[in-house]
Protein backbone atom coordinates (compact mmCIF):
# COMPACT_ATOMS: atom_id res chain seq x y z
CA UNK A 1 0.00 0.00 0.00
CA UNK A 2 1.53 3.43 -1.17
CA UNK A 3 2.84 5.66 2.41
CA UNK A 4 0.12 8.11 1.60
CA UNK A 5 -3.30 5.96 2.34
CA UNK A 6 -3.63 5.18 6.22
CA UNK A 7 -6.16 2.64 7.44
CA UNK A 8 -7.86 2.79 10.79
CA UNK A 9 -9.92 0.09 12.04
CA UNK A 10 -13.03 0.51 14.41
CA UNK A 11 -15.02 -2.52 15.95
CA UNK A 12 -17.86 -2.01 18.42
CA UNK A 13 -18.22 -5.49 21.27
CA UNK A 14 -20.69 -6.78 23.05
CA UNK A 15 -24.13 -8.77 21.46
CA UNK A 16 -27.56 -7.22 21.70
CA UNK A 17 -30.12 -9.11 23.39
CA UNK A 18 -33.39 -9.41 20.86
CA UNK A 19 -36.60 -7.46 21.43
CA UNK A 20 -39.45 -9.69 22.32
CA UNK A 21 -42.84 -9.07 20.85
CA UNK A 22 -46.33 -9.36 23.42
CA UNK A 23 -46.57 -13.43 21.61
CA UNK A 24 -42.95 -13.97 22.46
CA UNK A 25 -41.76 -13.84 19.32
CA UNK A 26 -38.14 -12.21 18.43
CA UNK A 27 -38.70 -9.32 16.96
CA UNK A 28 -36.22 -7.03 14.92
CA UNK A 29 -33.83 -6.16 17.44
CA UNK A 30 -31.77 -3.18 17.11
CA UNK A 31 -28.76 -2.20 14.67
CA UNK A 32 -25.80 -3.48 15.48
CA UNK A 33 -22.60 -1.07 15.26
CA UNK A 34 -20.95 -2.77 12.50
CA UNK A 35 -17.25 -2.49 12.80
CA UNK A 36 -14.90 -1.90 10.03
CA UNK A 37 -11.61 -0.37 8.42
CA UNK A 38 -11.34 2.82 6.80
CA UNK A 39 -8.82 4.21 4.24
CA UNK A 40 -7.95 7.55 2.79
CA UNK A 41 -9.79 10.80 3.13
CA UNK A 42 -13.74 11.82 2.16
CA UNK A 43 -12.88 13.99 -1.20
CA UNK A 44 -15.49 15.53 -3.55
CA UNK A 45 -17.10 11.86 -3.88
CA UNK A 46 -19.35 10.00 -1.08
CA UNK A 47 -17.50 7.34 0.17
CA UNK A 48 -17.13 3.41 -1.05
CA UNK A 49 -18.32 0.93 0.95
CA UNK A 50 -17.35 -2.36 0.45
CA UNK A 51 -19.67 -4.57 1.92
CA UNK A 52 -18.31 -8.46 2.06
CA UNK A 53 -20.17 -12.26 1.46
CA UNK A 54 -20.78 -14.49 3.44
CA UNK A 55 -18.22 -15.90 5.80
CA UNK A 56 -16.32 -13.11 4.72
CA UNK A 57 -15.07 -10.10 6.37
CA UNK A 58 -13.42 -6.76 6.09
CA UNK A 59 -10.44 -7.78 5.42
CA UNK A 60 -11.50 -9.95 1.94
CA UNK A 61 -11.53 -6.25 0.52
CA UNK A 62 -8.09 -5.00 2.36
CA UNK A 63 -6.36 -5.04 -0.67
CA UNK A 64 -9.31 -3.87 -3.32
CA UNK A 65 -9.95 -0.74 -0.62
CA UNK A 66 -6.40 0.57 -0.65
CA UNK A 67 -5.97 0.20 -4.59
CA UNK A 68 -9.59 2.38 -5.08
CA UNK A 69 -8.59 4.65 -2.14
CA UNK A 70 -5.77 5.75 -3.97
CA UNK A 71 -7.20 5.56 -7.52
CA UNK A 72 -10.17 7.02 -7.05
CA UNK A 73 -8.97 9.30 -4.27
CA UNK A 74 -11.57 9.11 -1.78
CA UNK A 75 -12.55 7.36 1.40
CA UNK A 76 -12.88 3.94 1.50
CA UNK A 77 -14.67 1.89 3.88
CA UNK A 78 -14.69 -1.84 4.45
CA UNK A 79 -17.75 -3.02 6.67
CA UNK A 80 -17.91 -6.14 8.80
CA UNK A 81 -21.48 -8.02 8.44
CA UNK A 82 -23.38 -8.47 11.60
CA UNK A 83 -21.97 -12.10 13.06
CA UNK A 84 -19.30 -11.59 11.29
CA UNK A 85 -15.78 -10.63 11.46
CA UNK A 86 -15.21 -8.21 14.50
CA UNK A 87 -18.75 -7.08 14.48
CA UNK A 88 -21.46 -8.35 17.44
CA UNK A 89 -23.29 -11.28 17.07
CA UNK A 90 -27.10 -11.22 16.83
CA UNK A 91 -29.46 -13.84 16.66
CA UNK A 92 -31.21 -12.51 13.38
CA UNK A 93 -29.95 -12.45 10.07
CA UNK A 94 -32.17 -10.68 7.65
CA UNK A 95 -31.41 -8.91 4.62
CA UNK A 96 -33.35 -5.74 6.14
CA UNK A 97 -31.53 -5.93 9.27
CA UNK A 98 -28.47 -6.00 7.62
CA UNK A 99 -29.36 -2.63 5.63
CA UNK A 100 -30.71 -0.82 8.70
CA UNK A 101 -27.33 -1.67 10.37
CA UNK A 102 -25.02 -0.18 7.62
CA UNK A 103 -28.34 3.13 7.72
CA UNK A 104 -26.71 3.27 11.40
CA UNK A 105 -23.54 3.36 10.21
CA UNK A 106 -23.48 5.96 7.86
CA UNK A 107 -25.39 7.80 10.22
CA UNK A 108 -23.02 7.32 12.81
CA UNK A 109 -20.46 8.59 10.86
CA UNK A 110 -22.23 11.54 9.15
CA UNK A 111 -21.90 9.75 5.99
CA UNK A 112 -25.22 11.37 4.34
CA UNK A 113 -24.38 9.51 0.87
CA UNK A 114 -22.17 7.18 -0.45
CA UNK A 115 -21.19 4.68 -3.35
CA UNK A 116 -21.84 0.77 -2.17
CA UNK A 117 -20.00 -2.03 -3.92
CA UNK A 118 -21.22 -5.41 -2.42
CA UNK A 119 -19.95 -8.76 -3.10
CA UNK A 120 -22.65 -12.06 -3.13
CA UNK A 121 -24.12 -11.78 0.52
CA UNK A 122 -23.14 -8.02 0.76
CA UNK A 123 -24.24 -7.24 -2.87
CA UNK A 124 -27.51 -8.78 -1.54
CA UNK A 125 -27.26 -6.08 1.06
CA UNK A 126 -26.43 -3.23 -0.85
CA UNK A 127 -29.82 -4.01 -3.42
CA UNK A 128 -32.06 -4.08 -0.26
CA UNK A 129 -30.50 -0.74 1.22
CA UNK A 130 -30.79 0.90 -2.07
CA UNK A 131 -34.24 -0.04 -2.76
CA UNK A 132 -34.91 1.15 1.04
CA UNK A 133 -32.98 4.18 1.20
CA UNK A 134 -32.10 4.98 -2.40
CA UNK A 135 -31.57 8.55 -0.65
CA UNK A 136 -28.51 7.31 0.96
CA UNK A 137 -26.91 5.60 -1.85
CA UNK A 138 -24.93 7.64 -4.70
CA UNK A 139 -24.79 4.67 -7.25
CA UNK A 140 -24.36 1.02 -6.26
CA UNK A 141 -22.20 -2.31 -7.37
CA UNK A 142 -22.98 -5.85 -6.85
CA UNK A 143 -20.19 -8.25 -7.97
CA UNK A 144 -21.89 -11.78 -8.86
CA UNK A 145 -25.08 -11.71 -6.91
CA UNK A 146 -28.43 -10.75 -8.59
CA UNK A 147 -31.81 -10.16 -6.56
CA UNK A 148 -33.20 -13.44 -6.73
CA UNK A 149 -32.89 -16.69 -4.62
CA UNK A 150 -29.75 -17.78 -4.90
CA UNK A 151 -30.08 -21.96 -4.79
CA UNK A 152 -27.04 -23.63 -5.97
CA UNK A 153 -25.10 -23.39 -2.69
CA UNK A 154 -26.92 -26.26 -1.25
CA UNK A 155 -23.57 -27.57 0.65
CA UNK A 156 -23.45 -25.12 2.50
CA UNK A 157 -25.90 -26.40 5.73
CA UNK A 158 -23.48 -29.85 5.54
CA UNK A 159 -20.39 -27.26 6.09
CA UNK A 160 -22.16 -25.18 8.84
CA UNK A 161 -22.56 -28.21 10.59
CA UNK A 162 -19.23 -29.82 9.91
CA UNK A 163 -17.77 -26.48 10.96
CA UNK A 164 -19.80 -26.63 13.98
CA UNK A 165 -18.20 -30.45 14.73
CA UNK A 166 -15.06 -29.21 14.80
CA UNK A 167 -13.11 -30.07 17.62
CA UNK A 168 -9.92 -28.44 18.41
CA UNK A 169 -8.22 -28.58 21.96
CA UNK A 170 -6.44 -25.49 23.40
CA UNK A 171 -2.78 -24.93 23.78
CA UNK A 172 -1.77 -25.48 20.08
CA UNK A 173 -0.21 -23.71 18.14
CA UNK A 174 -2.02 -21.40 15.52
CA UNK A 175 -0.96 -23.17 12.61
CA UNK A 176 -1.77 -26.57 14.52
CA UNK A 177 -4.95 -25.41 15.28
CA UNK A 178 -5.79 -24.32 11.32
CA UNK A 179 -4.49 -28.05 10.36
CA UNK A 180 -6.25 -30.18 12.74
CA UNK A 181 -9.53 -28.16 11.97
CA UNK A 182 -8.66 -28.62 8.16
CA UNK A 183 -7.97 -32.35 8.61
CA UNK A 184 -11.74 -32.53 10.45
CA UNK A 185 -13.63 -30.07 7.47
CA UNK A 186 -12.06 -32.12 4.90
CA UNK A 187 -14.17 -35.56 4.63
CA UNK A 188 -17.50 -32.92 3.74
CA UNK A 189 -15.41 -29.65 2.67
CA UNK A 190 -13.49 -31.11 -0.35
CA UNK A 191 -12.38 -28.03 -2.04
CA UNK A 192 -9.37 -26.81 -0.46
CA UNK A 193 -9.52 -23.47 -1.16
CA UNK A 194 -12.77 -22.98 0.11
CA UNK A 195 -11.45 -24.98 3.33
CA UNK A 196 -9.09 -22.06 3.70
CA UNK A 197 -11.65 -19.91 3.17
CA UNK A 198 -13.76 -20.80 5.81
CA UNK A 199 -10.36 -21.63 8.01
CA UNK A 200 -9.66 -17.83 8.50
CA UNK A 201 -12.40 -17.37 10.75
CA UNK A 202 -10.55 -19.68 13.08
CA UNK A 203 -9.52 -17.81 15.77
CA UNK A 204 -8.60 -18.39 18.78
CA UNK A 205 -9.97 -16.62 21.88
CA UNK A 206 -9.15 -16.40 25.95
CA UNK A 207 -6.27 -20.18 25.03
CA UNK A 208 -9.65 -21.91 22.89
CA UNK A 209 -9.91 -21.84 19.61
CA UNK A 210 -13.70 -20.60 18.16
CA UNK A 211 -15.30 -19.73 15.20
CA UNK A 212 -16.03 -15.82 15.37
CA UNK A 213 -19.00 -16.18 12.85
CA UNK A 214 -22.35 -16.88 14.74
CA UNK A 215 -22.87 -20.40 12.96
CA UNK A 216 -26.27 -20.39 15.22
CA UNK A 217 -27.68 -17.20 13.49
CA UNK A 218 -25.98 -17.95 9.75
CA UNK A 219 -27.64 -21.68 9.65
CA UNK A 220 -31.06 -20.60 11.23
CA UNK A 221 -31.50 -17.46 8.76
CA UNK A 222 -29.49 -19.56 5.93
CA UNK A 223 -32.73 -19.18 3.85
CA UNK A 224 -33.03 -16.09 4.26
CA UNK A 225 -29.56 -15.30 3.26
CA UNK A 226 -30.36 -17.50 0.19
CA UNK A 227 -33.96 -15.34 -0.94
CA UNK A 228 -34.29 -12.13 -1.46
CA UNK A 229 -36.73 -9.91 0.05
CA UNK A 230 -40.11 -8.40 -2.05
CA UNK A 231 -39.91 -5.02 -3.47
CA UNK A 232 -42.01 -3.04 -5.61
CA UNK A 233 -40.71 0.16 -6.02
CA UNK A 234 -37.10 0.66 -7.95
CA UNK A 235 -33.94 2.15 -7.31
CA UNK A 236 -33.33 4.39 -10.23
CA UNK A 237 -29.44 5.62 -9.10
CA UNK A 238 -26.88 3.97 -11.86
CA UNK A 239 -26.19 0.14 -10.82
CA UNK A 240 -23.54 -2.11 -12.52
CA UNK A 241 -24.12 -6.17 -11.92
CA UNK A 242 -20.31 -7.60 -12.30
CA UNK A 243 -20.29 -11.07 -13.00
CA UNK A 244 -17.40 -13.58 -13.88
CA UNK A 245 -18.09 -15.46 -16.68
CA UNK A 246 -16.93 -19.13 -15.18
CA UNK A 247 -19.54 -18.21 -11.73
CA UNK A 248 -22.61 -19.91 -11.39
CA UNK A 249 -24.29 -17.19 -10.26
CA UNK A 250 -23.66 -14.89 -13.34
CA UNK A 251 -27.28 -16.42 -14.53
CA UNK A 252 -29.16 -14.31 -17.43
CA UNK A 253 -32.86 -15.70 -15.64
CA UNK A 254 -31.38 -12.62 -13.08
CA UNK A 255 -32.02 -10.27 -15.85
CA UNK A 256 -35.78 -9.08 -15.77
CA UNK A 257 -35.59 -8.92 -11.87
CA UNK A 258 -32.31 -7.09 -12.56
CA UNK A 259 -34.15 -4.20 -14.82
CA UNK A 260 -37.38 -4.51 -12.97
CA UNK A 261 -35.83 -3.39 -9.81
CA UNK A 262 -32.66 -1.48 -11.49
CA UNK A 263 -33.55 -0.07 -14.55
CA UNK A 264 -30.70 2.37 -15.01
CA UNK A 265 -28.28 -1.22 -14.30
CA UNK A 266 -25.34 -1.85 -16.42
CA UNK A 267 -24.34 -5.91 -16.47
CA UNK A 268 -21.06 -6.76 -17.05
CA UNK A 269 -18.82 -10.17 -17.11
CA UNK A 270 -14.98 -10.13 -16.44
CA UNK A 271 -13.60 -13.12 -18.66
CA UNK A 272 -12.12 -16.00 -16.48
CA UNK A 273 -13.07 -14.66 -12.87
CA UNK A 274 -15.46 -17.05 -10.74
CA UNK A 275 -17.59 -16.40 -8.12
CA UNK A 276 -14.59 -13.95 -6.20
CA UNK A 277 -14.43 -11.82 -8.65
CA UNK A 278 -12.49 -9.44 -7.20
CA UNK A 279 -9.91 -12.17 -6.10
CA UNK A 280 -9.88 -14.43 -9.61
CA UNK A 281 -9.03 -11.06 -11.60
CA UNK A 282 -7.84 -7.81 -9.13
CA UNK A 283 -7.03 -5.71 -12.22
CA UNK A 284 -9.70 -6.25 -14.65
CA UNK A 285 -12.43 -6.10 -11.55
CA UNK A 286 -10.66 -2.74 -10.47
CA UNK A 287 -10.82 -0.82 -13.75
CA UNK A 288 -14.67 -2.07 -13.92
CA UNK A 289 -15.19 -0.49 -10.56
CA UNK A 290 -13.09 2.67 -11.13
CA UNK A 291 -14.73 3.19 -15.00
CA UNK A 292 -18.10 3.23 -13.05
CA UNK A 293 -17.57 5.50 -10.56
CA UNK A 294 -17.62 9.07 -11.01
CA UNK A 295 -14.75 10.86 -12.93
CA UNK A 296 -12.61 12.30 -10.52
Amino acid sequence: APPTTRGRTRSYIGPLSPLMTSQGRAALPPAVPLAHTEVGVRGRWPPVLLLHGIFGNSGNFHTVARSLSRRFGGQVLSVDARNHGRSPHCPVMTYEAMSVDVQQLLARLGITKCILVGHSMGGKTAMVLALQRPDLVERLICVDIGPTSTAHISEFPAYISAMKSVNVPAGLSRSAARQLADSQLSSVVQDLQLRQFLLTNLIEVEGRYVWRVNLDAISHHFADIMSFPAFHKPYTGPALFLGGSNSAPSDSKDYPEIQRLFPKADIQFIEGAGHIVHQDKFEEFITAVLNFLPSP
